[in-house]
C-alpha cells in the first residue's frame, strides 16, 4: 500500500462525503488534487496554510483510488507550470477521492506558535 495526504478543511471533506467524491478547486482550476507524502505535508502546511485552525488531513490508500494518480514536480497554482529549481516529487490524483480510498481522517492544527508539524498518531497508526 502507497499512502498519500490531502490537506483540507473539516467542511469540505464531509461535503465530499456527502456528494460522494471529494474534489478540491484545484481539480477544476489546474486538473488535479494536490497530495504530499508524510515527509513533505508539514513543509507545504506551513507554506500554504500558515495558523490556519481548520484543516484536517486525510490519508488515502493509493491503491483503493478509482482515479488516476502520479509522483510530479510540484505546480506552482499561480503560474501552471512546474516550481523552478525544486527536484522533488509530489502526489498529484487526476480526478476525485473517492471516500473508501480514505482510510483515516485526522485534525490537523498548527501548534501554539502557529507551525504544523506531523502528526504522530498518523505516523503511529499507518507507518507513513
Amino acid at each position: 500500500m502507497t499512502y498519500i495526504l490531502h490537506m483540507t478543511t473539516a467542511a469540505a471533506w464531509e461535503a465530499g462525503k456527502t456528494a460522494g467524491d471529494y474534489r478540491a478547486d484545484s481539480l477544476d482550476t489546474q486538473g488535479f488534487i494536490h497530495c504530499s507524502t508524510a515527509e513533505q505535508v508539514a513543509r507545504v502546511a506551513n507554506k500554504h496554510y500558515t495558523r490556519r485552525a481548520d484543516l484536517v488531513l486525510l490519508v488515502i490508500d493509493g491503491d483503493q483510488l478509482h482515479a488516476r494518480w502520479l509522483f510530479e514536480p510540484p505546480i506552482n497554482p499561480a503560474t501552471g507550470q512546474p516550481e523552478p529549481g525544486v527536484d522533488e516529487l509530489f502526489p498529484h490524483i487526476y480526478g476525485t477521492i473517492n471516500p473508501d480510498a480514505v482510510v483515516d481522517v485526522a485534525v490537523y492544527p498548527p501548534d501554539a506558535q502557529g507551525e504544523f508539524h506531523f502528526p504522530q498518531a498518523v505516523a503511529d497508526r499507518w507507518q507513513v
